[in-house]
This record gives C-alpha cells, structure tokens and sequence, in this order.
C-alpha cells in the first residue's frame, strides 16, 4: 500500500509542471471555476429568513440534510444557489448510461463514436433538466412548509426557487463542462470533490469540539484519524489493483518480414465500477424522503413518512438496504462499462488469444468468469469502504462528515486528477521533443 501511495506521489513532478505553460494555465483555470463554484455556495435564496433556517438544519443535519450538505460543500446549510449541487447531472449521466444497456438506438449511438456521443450528452442534459426542476420542486415545497423558514410563501416563493435551483445547477453542468475542456479534466467530480473537502476543516473543528466538551473520547478520536489513514490507504491500493489476462499474439508475416509473436496484458480493475454504486445507492434510498417532502401537511403522508422513517440514515434496514444495493450497482455497472464479448471480438481481429483458451466465445466466457469473480472482491470493498464509517457515525455520535462515499469519492478523484495531471505533463515533453527533433533537422538543412 505504502509503494502505491509513492508511486502515485511521484507522477506529479512540480518542475516539470512549472515549465508547462498550458498545463499552468488549465490548472489555473480550474482553481478559479472552483472558487466560483464555492462562492456560489455562499449565495443564499431570495425569501428565506437565514437564521430560521440555521436552526432548523441543525435539528435535522445528521439526516438526509447531512448528506445532501455534504456533497454541496456546505450549500444546503446556507440554502444558496447551488444547494442542488451537480448531482442532478451526475443521476443522469448515471440512467443514462444503465439506458444504453437496455436501449438499442441508443446502444448504436454509443458506438458512432463522437457524434453519437455528442447526442448522448444533449440526452443527458434534458434529464439534468427534469431531475433539477423534480428536486427543487421538493425543497421549495419543504422550505415553505418548514414554519418561518419563508418570508413570504406563496407562489411567488415556488416559481424563483424552483426557477433558481434549478439555473444553478444547469450553470454548475457547464462549469464542469468548461473545466473538462479547458482545464485538467474530471469536471464534474472535481465539483463534486470541492465540495467535500470544503466541508472538511468545519468537520474537523466540530469533532474536535465534541472532545473538548466531553462528548467524545481522546481515544475514539485518535481511533477514528488511524481508521481513516488506514482507509485511504486501502482505497488507493484498492483502486490501483487490477487482475492482468496474459494476452498471445503470434507470427505474422508482413510482406517478406516476419514479426516475432508479442505478449501483453488484459488489465481487469478490481473496482470496476468505480464510486458509481455507493452514490446511487443513496440516491435510491433518499427517495422515499424526497416523495415526504411534496406532502408534508397532507393526510395521505402515513406510508410515505413510516417508510422514509424506516429508512433513515443510520437504521438497521438503511445499513442493510445500502450494502445490498452497493453489491447490485457494481455487478450491474460493472456488466454496462465492460463487454467482453466485444473485447473478445477485438482480441479476434487482431490475432490476440488468452493461452489454452479458443478465440472467440470461449475466450468470452473466460473474461466474463474473471470479471465476474474479481468484481465480488470489488463490491466487497466498497461495501466494508461505505459501511464502517456509516456505523462510526451511528453509534459513536461523529460528524455526519465521515462517510465512506465521501472518502472514497476524494481519494478517486485525487488519483484521476493526478493521472490528468501526469498525461499533460507526458503530452507536453512529447511536443517539446518534437520541437527539438524539428530544429534538428532545420540545421542540418
């Protein structure tokens, strides 16, 4: 794990970064949509008396508030203009895809290469759309119906929040759109990330007062700080592992030269899917919560809010629910992002077979028995990954902050973000060496 981390330290290299000038500036780029995005986060919604609603997050801040305050940075507490974040895109990006596995005309889409992609992405938005005005709908609703939260509620209220939330996270899309293209990459879960770690030195101090107070123990404190070292260290070595097919490829003759047969290698992640599981599943399991939120004051509410009760944060059918899901995203993401019979198709064409395995479907069914048994040891993990945290703040009364989707989700990123990081720095000595080979050659001219 130790060398993992290392090898991961060691791709970033700052003189090399300081002599990049387009790297410098996308990185530069990006830490300034960034702090627009964080000083959106401070913009609260017109109508709502902000110390009403101080007070009435903090009752409710351990549940689903928590956790939507968590992934927006602190928005939601505030109720700014981007309380909604970008999980609106993120949830459809996410159906989207699972609909490309179960959809032909957009399956054949996705195989047109950037056109079809281009549409996707225009699909993508549109669902952004509904999502967002779906979900602000639900907090404008709740917000009024919250007691004095609300100037003046009415309809008036409704339309420019909903109008509000919703531009929000539409202008948050193309943010993240903008960083992806002009800055290091990774748009969306560097928002996302930003968000996060923004909350962290907040989390930190509200722990830390809970010891000075009593409520928490110095050794439960110093247990907790080793379990998340322990557990970021897991999750890089976690996310690094993969399992390597050996691939053959023999003798060809090109011509009247023949070419020695070439050896190489199938990587398989462990964790295929990613942080995809663990998100939606929580999306999943927040919405009996947003369904309670539309009819707070009417009488039809009994199974909604006993259901979304059972389901709070924390409870035993939550915990259970939770992994169950986690366990069932990443086979069934795992299934959408990796075909192997494709690959094996492709392993076909170019002459590439796994040794002792027939090209073809039998080598099909060989990836698909691999995948399938390293993809139980990945849904394993982010099972333990999501869950440990989630009982911590249970029963030991932590901050909502230290969840497992949170760490999971900064040390992804961070490692994406590096590798973003290392492939421009790689692209720019390649064109620096061109340049050279290029003046080179005008000399000898």
């Amino acid at each position: 794990m130790a060398s993992a981390a290392e090898q991961l330290a060691s791709n970033l290299n700052f003189g090399a970064i300081a002599k990049a000038e387009e790297l410098k500036k996308r990185i530069w780029f990006t830490l300034g949509a960034l702090i627009v995005f964080r000083l959106g986060t401070y913009i609260p919604l017109p109508g709502i008396d902000t110390e009403a609603l101080r007070q009435s997050f903090q009752q409710a801040s351990g549940g689903v508030l928590g956790l939507f305050n968590m992934f927006s940075g602190g928005a939601v507490e505030r109720m700014a203009i981007f309380a909604l974040n970008i999980m609106p895109y993120i949830s459809a990006s996410i159906i989207v895809q699972l609909l490309t596995s179960v959809v032909p005309s957009l399956e054949a889409l996705k195989k047109e290469g950037e056109s079809g992609r281009k549409v996707i992405n225009q699909y993508t938005r549109y669902i952004t759309v509904v999502l967002a005005l779906f979900q602000s709908w639900g907090i404008a609703v709740g917000l009024q119906s919250s007691g004095n939260i609300v100037q003046e509620p009415g309809p008036f209220f409704l339309i420019s929040t909903v109008i509000t939330l919703t531009g929000g996270t539409l202008f948050l899309m193309w943010l993240g759109e903008q960083i992806t293209s002009r800055g290091i990459g990774n748009g969306s879960s560097l928002i996302i990330f930003a968000g996060i770690v923004a909350h962290l030195p907040s989390a930190v101090a509200g722990t830390l007062e809970l010891g000075r107070q009593g409520a928490l123990s110095t050794g439960l404190i110093l247990g907790v700080m080793v379990m998340a070292v322990a557990v970021i260290f897991f999750i890089v070595f976690m996310e690094r592992a993969q399992r390597r097919l050996l691939i053959n490829y023999p003798k060809r003759q090109v011509g009247n030269r023949m070419y020695e047969g070439q050896t190489s290698f199938l990587p398989l992640k462990l964790n295929t899917a990613g942080v995809i599981p663990p998100i939606f599943a929580s999306s999943l399991l927040l919405l009996p919560a947003t369904f309670a939120s539309f009819t707070t004051d009417t009488s039809g509410t009994g199974v909604i809010a006993t259901l979304s009760t059972f389901l709070g944060h924390g409870r035993p059918a939550y915990m259970i629910l939770y992994a169950a899901l986690i366990i069932f995203f990443a086979f069934f993401y795992t299934a959408v992002v990796f075909n192997p019979q494709e690959t094996a198709e492709n392993l076909k064409k170019h002459g590439g077979f796994i040794p002792g395995i027939r090209p073809g479907e039998r080598t099909a069914e060989q990836i698909d028995y691999v995948l399938t048994r390293i993809t139980v040891i990945g849904a394993a993990y982010l099972t333990v990954i999501c869950l440990l945290p989630e009982l911590l703040v249970s029963y030991a009364a932590l901050p909502f902050y230290f969840g497992g989707t949170s760490l999971l989700i900064v040390v992804s990123v961070t490692m994406d973000t590096v590798a973003q990081v290392h492939g421009h720095l790689l692209a720019h000595q390649y064109e620096g060496l061109v340049k050279k080979s290029k003046l080179r050659g005008a000399r000898r001219r």
